[in-house]
């Protein structure tokens, strides 16, 4: 499928799926639960007392070129304020600090989520790359992208402080996403 093609499509897809063009395949990711807002929800408003230079923009369209001409929505996009400000739907990573990726209870979040996009990132020289992992109620931060691959992985049960590295610099505190597991 050319670039073009999944654009178009992306944009007349109805608003109960969001679609990605990831590792040369379309994507489908269904809409948020409510758990998944509200974790999202609260990685947002520390971000906000932490950075509040910074913006964690949802569902945020990027073009991860560097990884078979994708394009991906990650849950959260951290960035400097305005850092988006003119662009189009879907913009360049350069600039992005940090992708987030909340998983969802679906059969290809695994794939997704824990390993074409964590690549895509990686690819696309994201410095950090935070999965919360619903399944197995953990954070793991990726962060030093190089040759294409994360090069540390740091891997935290709920409840733990997690410090995310620079350039993003924020301390979480996890205790409340034990109030979220399943």
């Amino acid at each position: 499928m050319a670039i073009k093609d999944f654009e178009q499509l992306a944009r007349t897809a109805p608003e109960t799926v969001t679609l990605e063009f990831i590792d040369g395949k379309l994507e489908v990711k269904p809409v948020r639960d409510g758990d998944h807002g509200t974790i999202f929800m609260w990685l947002l408003r520390q971000c906000m007392q932490h950075r509040p230079e910074l913006d964690l923009h949802p569902e945020r369209g990027l073009r991860v070129e560097t990884y078979r001409k994708g394009r991906a929505r990650p849950d959260g996009a951290l960035a400097p304020r305005r850092h988006f400000a003119g662009q189009g739907e879907w913009a360049e990573p350069d600039g992005v600090l940090m992708t987030v990726e909340v998983t969802s209870h679906d059969f290809d979040t695994d794939n997704r989520d824990r390993h074409e996009k964590r690549a895509a990132y990686a690819a696309a020289g994201i410095p950090v790359y935070l999965l919360i992992d619903r399944e197995d109620c953990t954070l793991t931060v990726h962060s030093e992208p190089k040759d294409g691959k994360y090069r540390f992985q740091s891997l935290y049960d709920y409840g733990s402080t997690v410090e995310l590295p620079a350039p993003v610099g924020i301390t979480l505190d996890t205790e409340e996403l034990k109030e979220y597991a399943r």
